[in-house]
């Protein structure tokens, strides 16, 4: 990615932290976070963060120790806290004035961890969740994909209905068309040009990017 204004972020959901692409997604990159037990993916990759963010109940303190000794701010706090570590370190880096957070670890594993982690989309900006198969993200009444030509992309409706969607560069496009949730209209299409454009009028919508 390479693009220094790109902030990267550590979870503790599912990785393979052995995977090729995230060796290439991180190549260059120095801007990079962990929350609590995201820091065993980052250290599994060679990889010292910036910061360790949490209450370090699920990465033993050994590993903390080695993320310090190698330079790593460490920021521990209560366990008996308001937030989860990923909202508490989203919202310190989102003030940082990076253009994009990429979050790493932050899908697969407990559901109830999950289905958190995706609301964290429409409280802070230009959020993506990644991994090896998707990309995840909010929809803006007006967003540009570019450079993404040929990939499956689907559109899930996260609030009863989300007004007057138009699809302009897709395999199936859709003029002002109302959808609700639960709606399957938007699931599985395809992007056809170099620039493709969402536009919407009301509601929440989740984008969800094919990578593979």
């Amino acid at each position: 990615m390479n693009n220094s204004n790109t902030a990267f972020i550590f979870l503790n959901g599912v990785m393979d932290s052995g995977s090729s692409f995230y060796k290439e997604l991180l190549i260059n990159e120095n801007n990079i976070f962990c929350a609590d037990g995201g820091l065993k993916h980052a250290l599994e990759m060679g990889i010292f963060p910036l910061e360790v963010w949490g209450d370090f109940d699920s990465v033993s303190k050994s590993l903390v120790e080695i993320a310090e000794k190698s330079g790593s701010k460490i920021i521990e706090f209560d366990s008996r806290k308001d937030f989860t570590d990923g909202e508490l370190i989203l919202s310190e880096i989102s003030k940082r004035g990076f253009d994009k957070i990429v979050v790493l670890g932050g899908l697969g594993g407990r559901t109830d961890h999950l289905l958190t982690n995706l609301n964290l989309l429409f409280k802070f900006d230009n959020v993506f969740f990644v991994d090896e198969k998707e990309t995840i993200f909010r929809v803006n009444k007006k967003t540009e994909i570019k450079k993404q030509k040929g990939k499956t992309i689907s559109f899930i409706p996260m609030t009863d209905t989300v007004s007057e969607i138009t699809l302009t560069g897709f395999e199936y496009p859709l003029d002002k068309y109302t959808v609700r949730r639960g709606d399957s209209i938007c699931t599985s299409n395809i992007i056809k040009e170099e620039k493709a454009i969402i536009e919407f009028s009301r509601g929440k919508l989740l984008g969800v990017i094919q990578n593979k």
